[in-house]
Order: C-alpha cells, then structure tokens, then sequence
C-alpha cells in the first residue's frame, strides 16, 4: 500500500474524505431535535436533555481523541480508523433498536457514537500530514471537509431528498428517528472501513518530490517534534487551546440551536414555512462549515495560521453580534440562511487551522497525538455551547418570542473576540536558531 500511495499520495485524501463523511453525522443532530423534543410527541424531551445528548457525543469524540492519538501511534492508524467505525455505527444502530429514551439515546447516540468519531476523526488528519507536510493548511481542510458536507448529507437524507426518511421510512415497527439511526450507522461503517484502506503512514523519512523543508513559522515544527509531555510545559499549547475553547463554543451552539432559533424568529416574523426554512439553513450551514475548512486551510498556507485564526474568530464575533439583533429586526428567509452560512463557513475554519498549528508549533510526527490535547478543548466548548442554549430557551418555553435566543448569541459573540486576543499572544515556540537550546532545556528533557 505504501508503494501505492507514494506514487499517487492523494488517494489518503479519498480515503479521509470517506470516513469524515460519515463522522459529521454528529453536525445533522438539529435533524432530530424537534421530533425528540415535541411535547406531544412519542419522546418528549426536554430542549436541555436533547443538548445533552449532542453534548455527550461532542465531549466523548473529543476526548476520545487522546487516547486515539496514543493507540495509533502504537498499532498503526488503520486499526484504530477501523475500531472508530464499527464502535459509530454499532452506537447509531443500537440507537435504532434501543433508543426509545433519553438514557438510551445518551448512552448509544451520545457516548457510543461520540467514541466511535473520537477514534476515526483523527486517523486521516495525522496520515494526511505526513503525506503532505508541504500542504498543511490545504490537506487538513480537505481531509475534515467531509465532517461538514456529510452533516449536508445526513439532514438533508432525513428531512426531504426522496421525500425524507424522517417521514417514509419505519422499519422493525421503529419510530422514524430510530429506523432513521439504523440505517445510519450500516451507511456509517461501511464509509469508514472503505476510507480505513488508505490509512497507513508514509515511509520514515518521506519526502514529497520536488520540495524541501525550510525554517519558519509553518514549518519549524519539521526541525522540532515536541512529546505531548513536552507540548504541555509550553505556554503556547494553554493560549491554542484556550482560542479553540473560545471559538467552537458559538459554532456548536449555533449547530445544535439553528433549527429551533430559526423556527422561532422567522415564525415571529410570520414569514411561510418556518421550519423548512430552518432545515434549509441548516444544510446551507453544513455545505459552507466544509467549504471554509478547506478555503481558511489554503488562506493559512498563504499568510500563516496565527493570523488566520485571529481573523476569523475576529470576524466569527462580530458575525455573531450581529446575526441574532438584525435578523430579529429584518427576519427574512433569505437572510436566515446567508446568516447560517456565514457562521458555518467561519466556523469550518477552526477544523483545518488547529490541526495544521498544532503541526506547524510542535511537529509532524506526534500530531496525532499532540491534536488530541489540543481538540479537548472542542470537547469542553461541546459542553457549554449548545447546554447554554438548552437552557435559555427552557427557562422561557412558555414564550414564542425570539428574544430567549438573545444572551446566548452575546455569549458567543464575545467568547470569539477573546479568543482573537488570546492568539495575538500566540507567538512560534522558536526561531531556526533556538531551536536547539529549546531541546536542550530541562523542561523538554523527556524522551519522545
């Protein structure tokens, strides 16, 4: 296989491409959200128990992930993109035939399913940047673009392609959210272990054809392949991590809020359809978070990652300000879901810019590893984002007035302008000609 790849490398990308489409299934929970949560309805769940579940499966996927990163450097990054697969889809189809309660649907949807996309997410991001460490920004946008296009996939799969399997389809005499998990998590593993092939690492010492390293601030990490012991005694892994905290809690609070906010204001504003037009903005959402992974992916290749990230949890803030006061005030169909894809794409970002830093600031070779610490903090933002929306719009369900949704978006507003701040302090750990008196610091005298 090895042989096979080095000739043509960007079949890794195919392969990573298949397994995160079936990993964004966690990205379509919105789909479901308002069957599960209908006071009249067969489950009955509160707002804040379905976030629950969303929340559980974000903060399994990401804290999975260090442990993921440590098994495949040990038995190889196939077996554990496999492991990933059958755990996400046993988790969905479990759901399927078990999934009657909330418990149940933690525990198999939220905690089984966010396992299984913890140990396969990490897969094609630590191959593809082996392959391709001279496209960093590029390849880690493309390796996660399918985590968003696959939320596009699964929401619109169940909401109305074909009539919408939410509404056609009971197999078993199940509900139509859990026949929808069944089928799912068959669709799911057969992704993965397809994509699982081309999941083996480059030969020591690969080189891409035509290109050599040189000392800067995308590269520097080619010369200084820091431990995760070591990452963490370095000031500049609490600055990325806390920035990512920041970040992600607005987008996946919008992720698992859109449907319902939108349902509200744009029905406020008597506008038709309420919530097929949410169900739109949703894909749009999804469709623009895999587009941004790959364009903010080659916009950090072009003028570095740092000032990347600045820029769009810059952006990514005053979006939020503003999404939640002039939608409110100018509530249009149309502007829903430009506002949503937007956010999406912005959003999408963060998938491809921390990865690629997490490289570029302590090497290739333990990213892996190194990306897990850094993605828990997607695990804790997985937590606080869509429970603060759980709980506002709980505390004022008596009420169809959008204006619940206002303190929430606030919040997330200004969580991405601190997180720009924060980076702004981020400087590379090293210059080309430090890089040895780094290493030989006591605080990095832990082997590799």
């Amino acid at each position: 296989m090895n042989i096979i790849l080095t000739e043509n490398r960007w079949l890794v990308v195919v392969g990573a491409i298949m397994i995160q489409l079936a990993l964004g299934a966690i990205y379509a929970w919105s789909v479901f959200t308002k069957i599960i949560t209908d006071p009249s309805g067969l489950y009955q769940f509160s707002a804040r128990e379905a976030a629950l579940i969303f929340s559980a499966g974000l903060a399994t996927f990401a804290f999975v992930m260090i442990l993921a990163g440590r098994l495949q450097a040990l038995y190889g990054p196939r077996k554990i993109a496999i492991l990933g697969g059958i755990l996400l889809g046993a988790g969905y189809m479990m759901g399927g035939f078990f999934g009657s309660t909330f418990f149940m649907q933690f525990l198999f949807i939220g905690v089984f399913g966010g396992a299984g996309i913890g140990f396969a997410y990490v897969v094609p991001i630590a191959v593809g940047v082996k392959w391709f460490p001279d496209k960093k920004g590029m390849i880690t946008g493309l390796a996660v673009a399918g985590f968003g296009f696959g939320a596009t996939i699964w929401v619109k799969m169940a909401d109305s392609w074909f009539g919408g399997l939410l509404n056609t389809v009971s197999l078993f005499d199940l509900s139509n959210v859990q026949s929808v998990f069944l089928i799912y998590g068959i669709i799911f593993t057969a992704l993965v272990l397809l994509g699982s092939l081309v999941m083996v690492n480059p030969p020591e010492g690969y080189v891409p054809a035509g290109w050599s390293t040189h000392s800067n601030e995308h590269t520097q990490g080619e010369s200084m392949n820091l431990s995760s012991y070591e990452m963490l005694r370095t000031h500049q892994f609490y600055l990325i991590w806390m920035t990512f905290i920041f970040s992600a809690l607005s987008g996946l609070m919008v992720i698992y809020c859109i449907r319902l906010f939108g349902t509200d204001a744009l029905a406020y504003h008597n506008v038709n359809n309420p919530g097929l037009v949410a169900g739109t903005a949703m894909a749009w959402y999804a469709i623009f978070n895999g587009l941004g992974r790959i364009v903010w992916g080659v916009v950090s290749d072009k003028i570095g990652r740092r000032i990347t990230i600045i820029i769009l949890t810059a952006i990514q803030g005053i979006i939020m300000f503003m999404v939640y006061h002039v939608f409110i005030v100018y509530a249009s169909e149309f502007g829903f879901i430009i506002s949503a894809s937007i956010i999406g794409f912005n959003f999408g970002g963060n998938f491809a810019l921390f990865p690629a830093i997490t490289a570029d600031y302590f090497g290739n070779k333990n990213v892996g590893t190194n990306y897990g610490w850094v993605f828990s903090a997607y695990g804790i933002a997985g937590i606080v984002g869509p429970y603060l929306a759980g709980y506002f719009k709980d505390s004022a369900q008596s009420t169809t007035d959008p204006s619940v949704w206002m303190v929430p978006f606030i919040i997330a507003g200004v969580s991405c302008i601190m997180g720009s701040i924060i980076m702004v302090k981020c400087k590379p750990i090293v210059l080309k000609n430090k890089i040895k008196n780094i290493k030989n610091n006591p605080v990095f005298s832990s082997t590799n």
